[in-house]
């Protein structure tokens, strides 16, 4: 038989350490001899003794955020000997490694593809989100040595702050822990009205402080409206997640 698909590119990559490896731009391979955190859903394939558990997001904390405002991330644990292969919608698949325990990153939910166990996770608030909902409300920060695996739809940039920053909600996927973040609205920054238009853009994120953003150059569908702009389910979802965000921060 003969056929591209046969290519070396498209062979399984091996390597001799157990861990989080790029298999290609958009599928991440775990070379699984312990246990793994992972998105649910992403598993594409998989070979060898593999077991597999849905635990929520992470605590009663993480999931009663998770269920109010639609952040966070709905978790499996990946346990066992062999290959995983995961993916989320082809879209591209980034490593990340945290060097110790003063390393610390904030990533949007919906960009978190997987995890080593050995990195500590909880959801936070962005301050100033109370108004909002959707991607940007609740975010999810690592710390600790260890490598993570992201999603980025389409070539990101990566931007250093080192002046005032600000970005879409649904297009900043991941920033320093360590910088200043709030949520504006866009009257505020000069971009409610364009010669007599709307722009679009409700809400814009601020940065300060030192470190980067990572921006994809496509936004995500928030989870459901700005407050007091959806309907049912939605409506009462943002209001809740307004009155709740303090309390379960």
């Amino acid at each position: 038989m003969r056929s591209n698909l046969f290519a070396p590119e498209n062979q399984e990559q091996e390597s001799a350490q157990p861990g989080l490896r790029l298999q290609n731009g958009k599928m991440l391979k775990v070379e699984l001899d312990g246990e793994c955190l992972a998105r649910q859903g992403s598993m594409v394939a998989f070979q060898g003794q593999v077991h597999f558990e849905a635990l929520g997001s992470g605590g009663i904390g993480n999931f009663l955020k998770q269920q109010f405002t639609g952040e966070g991330v709905p978790l499996m644990k990946i346990s066992g000997r062999g290959d995983v292969f995961l993916a989320d919608a082809a879209s591209d698949v980034h490593l990340i490694d945290l060097e110790g325990p003063d390393d610390a990153l904030t990533i949007n939910g919906k960009n978190v593809l997987a995890f080593e166990p050995s990195l500590s996770y909880e959801i936070a608030m962005v301050q100033g989100a109370g108004s909002m909902s959707g991607a940007g409300l609740f975010n999810c920060v690592f710390r600790g040595r260890g490598r993570l695996a992201i999603t980025c739809k389409g070539s990101p940039v990566v931007l250093n702050v080192d002046q005032p920053t600000y970005a879409d909600p649904q297009a900043a996927i991941a920033w320093s822990a360590g910088l200043q973040v709030g949520v504006h609205r866009a009257d505020q920054l000069g971009l409610g009205t364009l010669l007599g238009r709307t722009t679009g853009e409700a809400f814009t994120m601020g940065f300060a402080g030192r470190g980067f953003v990572i921006v994809q150059p496509s936004e995500e569908v928030p989870v459901s409206g700005v407050a007091g702009q959806g309907s049912g389910q939605q409506a009462g979802q943002s209001g809740v997640a307004g009155v709740l965000g303090s309390f379960l921060r």
